[in-house]
């Protein structure tokens, strides 16, 4: 039996299509559903935790001081309004899969007929922690955000970030060049930036060097005591503030939901990006799939395949695989306006190239806000 036949059967209060979270593989989605001139069916809702989209290519140079609020998000009520759909602003806290329905922050509950997850992930934090240092997650944003411009008046006089990714990388360099009095330092369990090259985790750590930053590598810190980071029995130094840009952990309510989950928590999902469940797709941190990596890039590809199967879907019409690619540009911000640059085995970053690739970089994140942008 086809949606369309299904639709007829459900209760008014049934929304057609659910859209959950506002990440990038959405914005992509929706924005190309804009230009095609289609519209989901009425009574289609996006859940978002607020108002806004915010960019996280961009986050670094927020925080570095090179970009304002306003360049880094992206309000979503043009957009809903554009394509007819109702912007709800709250947090997803459960999923039934077997009834069918979520459950809001609020206690609200919504029906849906089709449903779409694309709400990220959150970063992994210290087993234990007494109390005695401010940790501060780099997602969600509006949160980081929050504490940051508090920072910007009484910075931390000691300040680690915990994470071995280009987002802890970037997120160092942007806090150092804001707060250059302060002590930074930069720990993670294993090599830093492992999924690259050596030839770009040499450079990355002589510019992390050259900015006064320590490192601390094959360091997995598990513990905060009396201020004190305790990697094992080792202890690393004493700290005021730990900013979290580690590897994404799972939301609880995914593996609660009924569907199936990988090891980690995340939603499984076929090379449609649909999971086990025919009515349930997921694409971005939210999704496991082969071949995808979490990060910003691989979200951005999802968009065009979730915005033909999610419309195939509704239509009775054939799916479209995701290819994933097997190399992705990366460029990591250096916190000054420069990038080092990643592609496969090649990679560029010296103090003549770097300023020329963070004008680069910045040219492609400012159009990715330009086209995903719409003035009411």
């Amino acid at each position: 039996m086809t949606l369309s036949a299904v639709e007829s059967m459900l209760p008014a209060h049934t929304s057609p299509l659910v859209l959950v979270g506002a990440g990038h593989a959405h914005l992509v989605m929706m924005r190309m559903w804009l230009q095609q001139g289609w519209q989901p069916p009425t009574g289609t809702l996006l859940i978002s935790a607020g108002a806004q989209a915010w960019y996280s290519g961009m986050m670094p140079g927020l925080i570095a001081g090179r970009f304002a609020l306003e360049d880094c998000a992206i309000n979503l009520q043009p957009l809903c309004q554009r394509l007819g759909i109702t912007l709800v602003q709250a947090l997803v806290t459960a999923l039934n899969t077997g009834e069918k329905h979520l459950t809001l922050d609020d206690g609200a509950r919504v029906n849906y007929q089709l449903l779409s997850i694309n709400s990220g992930s959150r970063p992994m934090g210290p087993d234990l922690c007494d109390g005695s240092v401010t940790v501060l997650p780099a997602k969600p944003f509006p949160e980081f955000i929050r504490h940051w411009q508090h920072w910007r008046h009484q910075p931390p006089v000691r300040l680690m970030v915990l994470g071995g990714g280009a987002a802890a990388f970037e997120l160092a360099l942007a806090l150092k060049q804001q707060f250059p009095d302060s002590e930074l330092s930069l720990a993670c369990s294993g090599v830093l930036l492992h999924n690259h090259g050596q030839h770009l985790r040499t450079r990355a750590q002589h510019w992390l060097r050259m900015a006064g930053i320590q490192i601390y590598q094959h360091s997995r810190v598990d513990r905060i005591a009396d201020k004190q980071v305790y990697a094992g029995h080792q202890r690393l130094q004493s700290i005021d503030a730990l900013v979290l840009a580690t590897g994404a952990s799972a939301l609880p309510w995914y593996a609660q939901s009924g569907l199936m989950c990988d090891d980690q928590g995340f939603i499984m999902v076929d090379s449609h990006l649909r999971s086990r469940d025919a009515r349930v797709f997921a694409a971005g941190d939210a999704a496991s799939s082969t071949g995808s990596v979490r990060s910003g890039v691989f979200s951005v590809r999802h968009g065009p395949t979730l915005a033909h199967n999610l419309r195939a879907t509704l239509q009775a019409q054939a799916l479209m695989p995701y290819q994933p690619q097997k190399n992705a540009l990366a460029l990591l911000a250096t916190g000054d306006g420069g990038a080092l640059m990643s592609y496969g085995t090649l990679a560029i970053g010296s103090r003549l190239s770097a300023p020329l690739l963070g004008r680069w970089k910045d040219y492609l994140d400012l159009s990715f806000m330009k086209r995903h942008r719409i003035v009411s």
